[in-house]
């Protein structure tokens, strides 16, 4: 391991104050000066910090070399659990059933429809043929006109997450002459087939307005319907399940602000639902007739409640409570179909789906008795329907689509995700334990293992956490995983603080001024599976991406002795100095969410006490596996680039950090459904080196 040398940054100190304090930087030259104009084209990033990424590329390649093998074993592994001609089930709209397949070695899906009942497939998009020739490519979203004879689809070919929107002529088979550059990609169509409505993506990569397209006018024509005044926030657009609004969403992450649009009348200004409320969140759906129903978190209703109000006057005065709060059980989205309600939610820690009759105010639920599951909603495109779609999974059972029938309770099994190369559930084991904090709660630890694994601490252990926006991590079906599992790993998920695991009082007690229970939940986590002997101390591999990469950079400095290993995907590392540049795409939106250190003293030591870039120090670090993007815009290559740069001065060990930087990508990696199974193989071919399971 000590033989080849990593690269070192050349240190050029930059001295930043603030509050009365002096930062420095020695490597804030890493951050391209031009960052906006490397997201459109990565060949304009300055020569002296591509070699320096290149250097890292080539010690990343050089240091895996004895594992190109094993990579390559890998890869095949979860390329065999994939069914290469996999298919979605149909979804029903109208005349047609709507539907994505897959052919035979493709990387790239092909969206398709029959006639409702059946009949001869037709191919309305070739996203493989798109992709031909180009290093990225990423299918944004696809969206059928009302009338079914158009297709709005958007593309993003270099990872930066800018979509080009496009229309194709499905009876034509071709695409019409629009294009509209520098959008976040989804569409809302207007009754009309007509006309459209998109989020436009600014030069600092921010929503900031929401416009409408006429089909056959250039987009330099289209009309702005709204602009988002506040830097802070997002702005999206959506439709209701009745199909009669287009929805416009303003929101950070604890506010929100919605207006509507009548589909019908898509030249019709934007009215307001009720006027944003700091902390406040809310969505809406309507009933298709004079009512709208609200999901809210208004009036202290901390893990939400659901309200209605009249259609004419839907402010919050006029919010009257249908399904009233209840403290542990936290509703996570609500759908409206004619006469009935569906929503999502979780009580102790698990998901069930509830059924509502709006006339009678009637509910039954769908749960299963797994100890650990994950159960999802899947989207319908009609509102008279008798039938929802669901997915239900867990570690050990592989996806299952059902549809139900709200009135009758009758289930059906549409599908079973197949692993062509085998799976037996019962050679495995799921379980949902609790890890004890000092404070007195408890964080939920999602397990899987193989059943002959032996648990005497001998076991290596690959542990997963996140953390942040309330987002909790599903406990579903992985078919990579297994290929660590089967290598006798332990898989774990530590439920932290930060997501919403636990209702959203999980969330808030992770957030801001208590970001630093995250950090502690998943090292508590990690002693509790060493004192039961699902591991031992030095076997555990902790796994992060974004601001689960945060969280990587944070454990690696408050505990680095327990762990055998880290894996950090386009982690969240500078923190501080993201935070304090207004200019970035995230840092006003995330100011909610980790603190606005630019006019809070409060707020900059507290995320000064925790920036794993600002507090790394002299100590031995553990081996370091760190993946990153150079055209992501959420976590830019240079946090991760940096943040090597610095440990690597710093640090006392000899262990390995290397870094792979993915020079024709963003955030979400690889494209294409088999090349982002090499960076995966590379992840866990470097947990199985460091592990000594390589062989």
């Amino acid at each position: 391991m000590t033989e080849l040398k990593a690269p070192r940054a050349e240190k050029r100190p930059v001295a930043t104050h603030i509050h009365g304090v002096e930062l420095i930087d020695d490597y804030a030259w890493l951050r391209a000066d031009n960052w906006q104009d490397v997201l459109r084209d990565p060949d304009v990033l300055d020569p002296a910090i591509r070699a320096h990424l290149d250097a890292e590329n080539a010690f990343c390649d050089a240091w895996m070399a004895d594992t190109v093998e094993l990579q390559a074993k890998l890869v095949a592994e979860m390329r065999g659990r994939i069914l290469e001609d996999d298919s979605s089930v149909p979804l029903p709209d109208g005349p047609y059933a709507y539907a994505s397949r897959y052919l035979v070695g493709a990387q790239h899906p092909r969206l398709v429809r029959t006639l409702r009942d059946g009949g001869p497939e037709e191919l309305l998009l070739d996203a493989d043929a798109l992709a031909q020739g180009k290093p990225y490519f990423s299918l944004g979203g696809a969206s059928h006109s009302p009338d079914h004879k158009l297709l709005a689809y958007s593309i993003d070919d270099t990872g930066s997450e800018y979509h080009t929107i496009r229309i194709r002529d499905l009876d034509a088979d071709a695409d019409l002459p629009d294009e509209i550059p520098s959008t976040a990609g989804g569409v809302a169509w207007a009754a009309d087939s007509r006309s459209l409505f998109y989020t436009f993506i600014n030069d600092n990569h921010r929503t900031e307005k929401v416009l409408r397209h006429v089909i056959g006018t250039p987009a330099s024509e289209d009309v702005v319907v709204y602009v988002e005044e506040d830097s802070g926030f997002f702005c999206g657009v959506d439709k209701t399940q009745s199909n009669r609004f287009i929805i416009i969403d303003s929101h950070d992450h604890e506010t929100s602000e919605v207006r509507l649009i009548d589909a019908a009348a898509p030249d019709s200004p934007p009215r307001l639902v009720t006027a944003r409320d700091t902390e406040v969140e809310y969505s809406i759906e309507d009933d298709g007739g004079d009512r709208v129903y609200i999901l809210t978190n208004a009036d202290g209703a901390e893990d939400f409640k659901i309200v209605n109000a009249p259609l004419k006057n839907p402010g919050r005065d006029n919010w009257i409570d249908v399904v009233a709060h209840e403290p542990g059980r936290l509703i996570l989205s609500m759908s409206i179909f004619q006469g009935r309600m569906v929503r999502l939610e979780r009580v102790g820690g698990l998901p069930r789906i509830v059924i509502r009759e709006l006339a009678s105010g009637h509910e039954h639920a769908i749960a299963f008795p797994e100890e650990a599951y994950s159960l999802g909603l899947s989207g319908s495109y009609e509102f008279d329907t008798n039938i929802v779609r669901f997915t239900y999974s867990s570690p050990t059972t592989p996806a299952q689509v059902y549809d139900y029938d709200m009135e009758t309770g009758e289930r059906f099994l549409r599908k079973t995700q197949e692993v062509p190369s085998g799976h037996e559930p019962s050679d495995y084991v799921t379980r949902r334990i609790q890890a004890p904090t000092p404070d007195g709660e408890t964080v939920p630890v999602t397990l899987l293992y193989r059943a002959d694994t032996p648990l005497d601490g001998s076991a290596p252990c690959l542990l997963y956490g996140y953390g942040a926006y309330g987002i909790a991590i599903p406990a579903s079906f992985s078919t990579r995983i297994l290929s660590l599992v089967n290598r006798g790993f332990v898989y774990a998920i530590a439920h932290v603080r930060g997501g919403n695991d636990k209702g959203h009082r999980w969330y808030l007690a992770g957030k801001r001024e208590n970001k630093i229970n995250t950090f502690s939940d998943f090292i508590d986590a990690a002693r509790y599976l060493v004192d039961n002997r699902f591991t031992s101390e030095g076997r555990i591999v902790a796994h992060g991406g974004s601001a689960g990469g945060m969280l990587m950079g944070a454990v690696a400095n408050m505990a680095p002795d327990i762990w055998g290993a880290v894996i950090a995907a386009v982690p969240f590392v500078d923190v501080l100095n993201t935070m304090l540049d207004a200019s970035l795409p995230l840092t006003p939106p995330e100011w909610p969410e980790w603190g606005n250190p630019i006019d809070s003293v409060e707020d900059f030591e507290r995320i000064r006490s925790y920036s794993p870039y600002d507090n790394l120090t002299t100590q031995d670090y553990p081996p370091m596996f760190v993946l990153a993007g150079l055209a992501d815009p959420r976590v830019t290559y240079w946090e991760p680039a940096k943040w090597l740069a610095r440990l690597r001065a710093l640090k006392t060990d000899d262990n390995p950090q290397v870094m792979h930087v993915n020079m024709d990508a963003g955030h979400g990696g690889a494209s294409g459904r088999f090349d982002e199974l090499k960076e995966t193989a590379m992840e866990y071919a470097f947990a199985l080196k460091v592990m000594d399971r390589a062989n």
